[in-house]
């Protein structure tokens, strides 16, 4: 089983980006398919809240509704009224000289209320008042001879179900199709609803009403539709036709479907199915009027002049209210009215059939930048580059929206592009996973180490002084620079480390360091610390080594495992054998001292982070500097100047500083030596409490250089 892990470890490591590539081509053949996605109510959320965001501003008002509202029927009887006070309405609107009107009411059987009928309902002793009756013009006719007068366009509702009174034969007017057959591609409604056949031969012409809820909204309405075997106009669409006196409507078709209806010099784009996307505006109440104000005269007598006028039903009562994809609760007319409103502003929305392709576009372009990004960066850093990402994503929806009317899905391409992140963090967590684990594996072996060790202290004293390094074995023939150095601990074992060693040709690692503590536990921790650190800076493999990185990594890995709750106060520098240039990196310790080849002694900058193993995720800065050939940098534990006499007063670094300016000539080793033997002569015979170290390096060099801060 672990063999099994341990390459699908390695497997998601090495196939990380390939899988997350195959899954973003694959949402991206999903994208590219036709329709309405595979997630349409996220789709028409997204688009709906573009809407609400960006409503259409009315640039002009070429339509007023009519409104049979609640004070026209309080005023004049509930609905249905009859013919004859509909045909008074449309006389008074007509004598205003509207372009067209346009009646969102059909009217399939006769009026009860005509003299015929009501003749009918006689008995037949009533013989004379029923001839009487008959006598007089039916109000059918009555209406058919007002709409015969004005530019009236009828109404008429699809179905797709048998309804009483529903036809597949209406009276149409022509419908020019160029590039294709529409029967293909348009939608159908096998059946209509319609006015009476007499008011269909008077009236100028016949548009449909229906249009297709979605969830409940309307979003999209038909600007063309087959009722049978005929195609048919939208209401709007036809009341231009009439208004224009247009003899047909054009409609446009592609091999995908319907690409555009026109008439004269107007030119609506349209989805292949024939539908468009209303842009709705604010609610206008501006854009009705009363029935019942022209039917009292109290209307200006000029309000409707050239003016594309729709007549409705709009009382509460008459339920022919729609939610609109602002998710305002509007009368069914006003969809037909801010239609209208948008063919005279030219603000149409569209989503052509290549924007399926340049959803798909986008998702690889971002995809291919993740995946080229995220294992190259820190987790914060990658969230921040997703986070921008996606911004352009919306923005740039958002802007395609305002600026051209487009309708770019970014949620989806947002989904995706999310979901192929997703499985390239899992993949790169699994990979981070098995590396932790090779370092506890390395960890526990350390602690093995040191633990059988403790059994035996001289063994274990042993152990640990054999582990340090020695200058004269480590570097027999070096000219470039040289180290010397000491550790005595103030027990058997102790806590302090130092160590040196090549990273390359050219470059010296050193480091020094003080485990808190004492005896066994802080020995244990600083045989483990100098391990790792060593470790980690072998395997370092940036061009140029930096210390600050080998700190940083050996903090994290300490603090994984630290039930001691131990810290490490440590310098890590590295020097370039042939600049002098040198890099330090100091975590809580104190500041080192150079002596310059001249005499002159200064203190270098003090830790510019806390000690090892305190703060998780800390890191730490790096010091540069550049030694001149001669000088000197001496590195030392808090053992030496917190040394304590008899009456506990401490040998301090005002005393170090005072040896080390006095001992410009001595080598590394006898400046090594003459510390020790001052702190000894310091403390006398009381036995020592903490571990004493130092570490010392002088760059002979080859060209005399100065120190750069």
């Amino acid at each position: 089983m672990r063999r099994f892990l341990k390459r699908l470890a390695i497997g998601l490591r090495v196939r990380g980006r390939p899988l997350a590539l195959a899954l973003a081509l694959i949402f991206a053949c999903f994208l590219a398919v036709p329709g309405d996605g595979l997630l349409p109510g996220l789709r028409l959320a997204l688009f709906d809240g573009y809407q609400r965001a960006m409503p259409r501003e009315r640039l002009s008002g070429p339509v007023e509704i009519v409104a049979i509202d609640e004070a026209s029927l309080k005023r004049y009887g509930q609905w249905p009224w009859p013919r004859t006070r509909l045909a008074e309405l449309i006389d008074r609107m007509n004598a205003q000289r509207p372009l067209a009107i346009g009646l969102d009411i059909f009217m399939p059987e006769a009026d009860t209320s005509s003299p015929e009928a009501l003749a009918a309902r006689l008995p037949d002793g009533e013989a004379a008042l029923k001839a009487s009756l008959l006598k007089l013009p039916g109000y059918d006719d009555v209406l058919a001879a007002s709409i015969q007068r004005a530019p009236v366009v009828l109404g008429a509702a699809g179905f797709d179900v048998p309804t009483p009174g529903a036809t597949a034969a209406l009276r149409t007017w022509p419908v020019v199709t160029r590039g294709g057959e529409p029967q293909r591609h348009l939608r159908n409604f096998p059946l209509a609803l319609g006015s009476l056949p007499a008011l269909q031969a008077a009236a100028s012409g016949q548009g449909l009403l229906s249009a297709d809820l979605e969830h409940g909204v309307v979003r999209r309405v038909p600007l063309v539709a087959r009722i049978g075997g005929a195609v048919l106009p939208s209401l709007s669409v036809e009341m231009l036709r009439v208004a224009t006196r247009a003899p047909a409507v054009r409609l446009e078709l592609g091999p995908e479907g319907a690409r555009s209806v026109n008439l004269g010099d107007l030119h609506v784009p349209s989805q292949p199915s024939g539908t468009v996307w209303v842009h709705f505006s604010r609610p206008a109440p501006e854009r009705y009027i009363s029935a019942s104000e022209l039917l009292d005269g109290s209307a200006p007598p000029d309000f409707l002049n050239n003016k594309l006028v729709i007549v409705a039903l709009t009382g509460l009562g008459l339920m022919d209210y729609k939610t609109n994809a602002r998710g305002d609760f509007m009368p069914g007319v006003d969809v037909h009215a801010q239609l209208i409103e948008s063919f005279f502003d030219g603000r149409f929305l569209l989503r052509p059939d290549h924007m399926r392709w340049a959803e798909s576009g986008a998702l690889l372009a971002c995809s291919l930048l993740l995946v080229w990004m995220l294992p190259r960066l820190r987790l914060r850093f990658a969230a921040l580059a997703w986070a921008a990402l996606s911004l352009l994503l919306f923005g740039g929806g958002a802007l395609l929206f305002a600026r051209a009317g487009l309708l770019f899905d970014a949620l989806a391409v947002w989904l995706a592009m999310s979901l192929t992140s997703v499985s390239l963090l899992a993949s790169l967590f699994v990979s981070e996973k098995a590396a932790h684990r090779r370092s506890d594996a390395a960890l526990q072996l350390a602690r093995e180490g040191a633990a059988k060790a403790a059994g035996e202290l001289g063994a274990a004293r042993r152990i640990q002084m054999a582990s340090l390094p020695q200058a004269a074995s480590v570097f027999p023939a070096e000219t470039r620079f040289a180290v010397a150095a000491l550790l005595e601990p103030a027990r058997e074992v102790g806590g302090d480390l130092y160590d040196f060693f090549m990273l390359d040709k050219e470059h010296l690692l050193f480091l020094i360091g003080d485990v808190s503590g004492k005896g066994l536990p802080a020995s244990l921790f600083m045989v483990v610390a100098k391990a790792l650190s060593k470790s980690i800076a072998l395997r370092e493999t940036a061009a140029v080594p930096d210390p600050g990185a080998i700190l940083n990594r050996a903090n994290r890995e300490l603090l994984r495992e630290n039930p001691e709750m131990l810290f490490v106060t440590a310098i890590a520098g590295i020097l370039h054998a042939g600049s002098g240039e040198l890099v330090l990196c100091n975590a809580g310790h104190d500041a080192p001292r150079v002596l310059r080849a001249g005499g002159a002694l200064e203190r270098l900058q003090a830790a510019d982070g806390p000690p090892l193993c305190v703060i998780d995720n800390f890191e730490y800065p790096v010091q540069r500097y550049r030694l001149a050939p001669g000088d000197t940098l001496c590195l030392v534990t808090d053992g030496i100047p917190e040394a304590m006499d008899e009456g506990g007063k401490q040998y301090g670094m005002e005393r170090m500083d005072a040896l080390l300016a006095g001992a410009g000539g001595m080598p590394p080793q006898g400046l090594v030596d003459a510390m020790r033997e001052d702190v000894r002569s310091h403390v006398g015979s009381v036995e020592p409490w903490d571990d004493i170290t130092v570490l010392v390096v002088r760059w002979h060099g080859h060209h005399p250089e100065t120190l750069a801060v």
